[in-house]
C-alpha cells in the first residue's frame, strides 16, 4: 500500500494503462468509492475496507489500493477520507455524477482488478474477497455482488420492485438471467473495460454495465451479498432515475441486438392486428356489413398495427445488419437468442413480401371487378381495406429484404477481401 495519502483535483480523467496481468508486485485490487456529501459514513466504510485486507490476501490479492473520488461534495467528505491512512483522494471540483466518479477512480488507479462500492455502508466490503476469488479463478470477467441471490437484504420495497423490473428486462433482452443489474458493488477485470465502455456518468452506470456485459459475452458471475439500509438520505429518485434506467437499458440493447426489442414489439403488434382482423372476418362471414364506432376503430387499428408490426420487425432485422457492420463481426443474437443469419427469418422476407403483395393486388382486382359488376360497396369495403393492407405489408417486406441483402454483402465484404488477398499472396509466394 501507499504510505501517504494523495489528494488530486480532477477535471477529466483518461488512462491508457490497460493493465490486466499481475505486476511485479503481484495482483493489485483497486477499490473505488464514489462519494458525494458522505461525511457521516465515509470513515466507517474505509475502515471496513482496510480490515478485509487479510481475507483478500487469502483470496489471491497481494495489494489493496483504496481510491475515494469526492464528486463535488460541499461537506467534509474529502477531509475525513483524507485523514484515513493509505487512501488516495481524487476530487471533482463540481458534481459530475456517480458513474463519472467511478470512471475517474478506474483511470487513476493501478489495479488489475477494479472494484467499486458505495460510501454509505449499504454494501459489505467483507464480500470483496469472494468477488475477487471468482475472477482470479478464471470464472468471471465481472463479479457482481447480488442483493437478490439469497443474502439478507434491507432493501426498501420500492427498490425491490424496481430491481425486479430491471432484472427481468435485462434478462429478456439479453437472453441471459441477471438477478441484480443495478447492484453498486462489483469487481471487474481491467481488461474487460475496453468492451464495457462507454458507460454513462449518472446512476444508470450499473444497469448499462450489466447490459453491455451480457451483450459483449463477458463472463458475469453474481455472488450473494447482504445489503443494509444506507446511512443518511438516498440520492436515488425512483421516478427520475427509474425512467433513466429503463431508457438506457433499452438504448444500450439496441446497440447490439435491435431485433430483440423491435422484433418482439412487431410480433406483438401483428398478433393484436390478427386477433382484431379475425374477429371482423368472422362477423363479416356471418353477414354483418355495417360496423359501429368501435368496429370502425378496430378495423383502423388492425390495419395500422399490421403495417406497423411488419415495419418494426423488418426495421429491427435491418438494424442488426447495421450493428454487424459497426462492430465488424457477425451478429450474435436474433429475436429468440439465436443468430439472425443463416438460417434466418429475414431471408424469407423477399418471397413472402412478393406473395403477400401479389395476393393483395389480386384481392383488390377481384373486389374492383365485383364493384363494376354491380355489387354494393357495403359488401366490398372490408375486402378493399384488406387488399390495401396486404399490398403495404408486401411492399415493406420486399423493400426490407432488398436493403438487408445489400447490408449482408457489405458486412461480408471485408472477409471476402481478406480471403482473396490471402489467396493472391500464397500464389505470389509460390
Amino acid at each position: 500500500m501507499r504510505s501517504n495519502n494523495l489528494v488530486t483535483s480532477v477535471e477529466s480523467a483518461t488512462d491508457d494503462r490497460g493493465l490486466d496481468q499481475p505486476s511485479e508486485n503481484g495482483v493489485i485490487l483497486s477499490v473505488v468509492i464514489p462519494a458525494l456529501n458522505e461525511e457521516s459514513g465515509i470513515a466507517d466504510i474505509l475502515q471496513r475496507i482496510r480490515a478485509v485486507e487479510p481475507s483478500l490476501q487469502r483470496a489471491g490479492v497481494d495489494h489493496l489500493e483504496i481510491v475515494v473520488v469526492d464528486d463535488g461534495s460541499s461537506d467534509r467528505t474529502a477531509e475525513i477520507a483524507g485523514s484515513i491512512p493509505n487512501v488516495q483522494i481524487q476530487r471533482h471540483p463540481i458534481n459530475r455524477g456517480y458513474g463519472a466518479a467511478i470512471k475517474t477512480g478506474f483511470a487513476r488507479s493501478h489495479g488489475q482488478l477494479l472494484a467499486f462500492l458505495d460510501a454509505d455502508g449499504t454494501y459489505p466490503p467483507e464480500s470483496l474477497a469472494d468477488l475477487c476469488r471468482v475472477i482470479l479463478d478464471g470464472n468471471a470477467d465481472v463479479a457482481v455482488g447480488s442483493r437478490r441471490s439469497g443474502g439478507s437484504s434491507e432493501m426498501p420495497l420500492v427498490r425491490q420492485v424496481g430491481n425486479f423490473v430491471w432484472s427481468n428486462l435485462v434478462s429478456l433482452i439479453g437472453n441471459q438471467h441477471v438477478a441484480d443489474p443495478a447492484s453498486g458493488m462489483r469487481v471487474v477485470r481491467r481488461g474487460a473495460l475496453e468492451r464495457l465502455y462507454p458507460l454513462p456518468d449518472g446512476l444508470n452506470f450499473t444497469p448499462v454495465m450489466s447490459t453491455r456485459a451480457v451483450h459483449e459475452n463477458l463472463k458475469v458471475v453474481e455472488v450473494p451479498i447482504s445489503y443494509r439500509e444506507r446511512v443518511g438520505r438516498s440520492k436515488l429518485s425512483v421516478v427520475r432515475d427509474g425512467s433513466r434506467f429503463l431508457a438506457t437499458i433499452i438504448s444500450t440493447a439496441l446497440e447490439y441486438n435491435p431485433v430483440r426489442i423491435l422484433g418482439v414489439l412487431g410480433l406483438a403488434s401483428l398478433g393484436i392486428a390478427a386477433l382484431i382482423a379475425l374477429t371482423l372476418l368472422v362477423l363479416r362471414l356471418q353477414g354483418v356489413t355495417s360496423l359501429g364506432p368501435w368496429g370502425v376503430f378496430g378495423l383502423f387499428a388492425a390495419l395500422v398495427l399490421a403495417v406497423a408490426g411488419v415495419s418494426f420487425f423488418s426495421l429491427g432485422a435491418t438494424f442488426n445488419y447495421l450493428v454487424s457492420l459497426f462492430h465488424q463481426r457477425p451478429i450474435r443474437q436474433g429475436l429468440f437468442g439465436r443468430p439472425i443469419f443463416n438460417p434466418s427469418l429475414d431471408r424469407h422476407f423477399g418471397w413472402f413480401g412478393l406473395v403477400t403483395g401479389f395476393g393483395g393486388v389480386v384481392l383488390g382486382a377481384v373486389t374492383l371487378g365485383l364493384g363494376f359488376a354491380g355489387w354494393d360497396i357495403a359488401r366490398l369495403w372490408f375486402w378493399l381495406l384488406a387488399s390495401a393492407g396486404l399490398v403495404l405489408i408486401g411492399l415493406q417486406l420486399t423493400i426490407s429484404w432488398m436493403v438487408m441483402r445489400v447490408l449482408e454483402r457489405l458486412s461480408e465484404r471485408n472477409d471476402r477481401s481478406e480471403r482473396d488477398a490471402s489467396v493472391s499472396n500464397q500464389r505470389a509466394v509460390a
